[in-house]
């Protein structure tokens, strides 16, 4: 039996709080000098699993999830930036930036996971999706960013043909909502306990320290 922590980070690749909660995660762990005693998963949410494939204006979906009026969509990207900043991470938003689906993506993020590349893939998709202005529901970038881990092109593209990788993630995803998660990210500890919302260092630090003691 593994006496490491499990740790599963419920999150998307279009949510810029999830990319902040988990370079504050990863600092608590190096901080703790703990990097061998804990085994990390990302797990598949989908902000808008019903999103079409061309996408939508980021600034309009805004508006028409969450209600956000146009300056304070533009404050909430400004505070966005300066957490990215603190963390070493780079957003750079910009005009006609769209929300698209990510579902292709979770594929092959299953797919990483079984070479032990899911973590790389994921802040690569990260990069792709907030840094570069890259389009992640883009099959031909998705491709390409598994290229560069060293991963098969060839089977990638199996994976994301074949339904029942589809379906694997979408059952994946209703487990992590049938728990009660409905905000990403969240971060869940040996499948028992979880933190919501990016967190600080500190917080993370004390949950582990814990979770080691228990």
């Amino acid at each position: 039996m593994s006496n490491k922590i499990k740790i599963d980070i419920v999150s998307d690749v279009v949510c810029p709080w999830c990319i902040i909660g988990y370079k504050n995660l990863q600092a608590a762990i190096e901080e703790l000098g703990i990097e061998d005693k804990v085994d990390l998963q990302w797990q598949p949410f989908e902000l808008n699993p019903n999103m079409p494939a061309e996408g939508q204006d980021l600034g309009e979906h805004v508006a028409e999830k969450y209600g956000s009026s146009v300056t304070e969509s533009e404050q909430a990207r400004i505070n966005i930036r300066e957490r990215g900043a603190q963390v070493g991470f780079t957003f750079n938003f910009y005009g006609g930036m769209k929300i698209v689906n990510t579902r292709d993506a979770h594929i092959l993020l299953e797919y990483a996971h079984q070479f032990g590349k899911q973590t790389e893939f994921k802040l690569r998709l990260f990069s792709a999706t907030f840094t570069d202005r890259k389009d992640v529901s883009d099959r031909d970038v998705l491709l390409k960013e598994i290229e560069l881990l060293g991963l098969n092109v060839e089977q990638a593209v199996l994976r994301l043909q074949d339904v029942e990788y589809k379906n694997a993630v979408i059952d994946q995803e209703t487990y992590w909502q049938n728990l009660g998660i409905s905000a990403v990210p969240a971060v869940v500890f040996n499948r028992k306990s979880a933190v919501s919302g990016a967190q600080s260092i500190e917080t993370y630090k004390e949950v582990l320290t814990e979770l080691l003691a228990a």
